[in-house]
């Protein structure tokens, strides 16, 4: 009998990968992390191959599937409450990085010259219905 393997998700970081693949594998749903070594040993090359793919028995695709839609997609709060954007009230919100200010942009050509991790890196949190950029208080 020949196994068959699906993506079910796929993830920048094998960190994300991780929590999802736990919060599946408590379901009893067996899961298979690709290319996460690769993006462990270079996290730059995670967007040129796709990020780290998850990948399940396809007999347990649809009730994978199910688990990760009950899995939130957007930023929660201390508390697992969903943020709201403070100009539409959306809980469409994303944390995401800039580079907008002199010192993130010269740390940014700095570790890109020394071939190491970015170091300095601003978070914001980002509307995905509006646009608006905000930070939490």
């Amino acid at each position: 009998m020949e196994n068959t393997f699906v993506k079910v998700a796929s993830f920048q970081y094998s960190s994300e990968a991780m929590i999802i693949k736990g919060r599946l594998e408590a379901e009893g749903i067996e899961v298979f992390m690709k290319d996460n070594n690769t993006i462990d040993t270079d996290p730059l090359v995670s967007n040129a191959i796709g990020g780290v793919k998850l990948l399940v028995h396809l007999d347990d695709k649809d009730r994978a599937t199910e688990v990760l839609q009950d899995v939130s997609r957007y930023s929660l709060d201390d508390e697992g409450k969903p943020l709201t954007c403070t100009k539409c009230n959306s809980h469409e919100i994303e944390l995401g990085t800039t580079i907008k200010d002199i010192k993130s942009l010269f740390a940014f050509l700095f570790t890109f010259i020394s071939v190491v991790l970015p170091f300095y890196t601003k978070y914001k949190y980002r509307c995905n219905n509006c646009g608006n950029e905000f930070n939490l208080e």
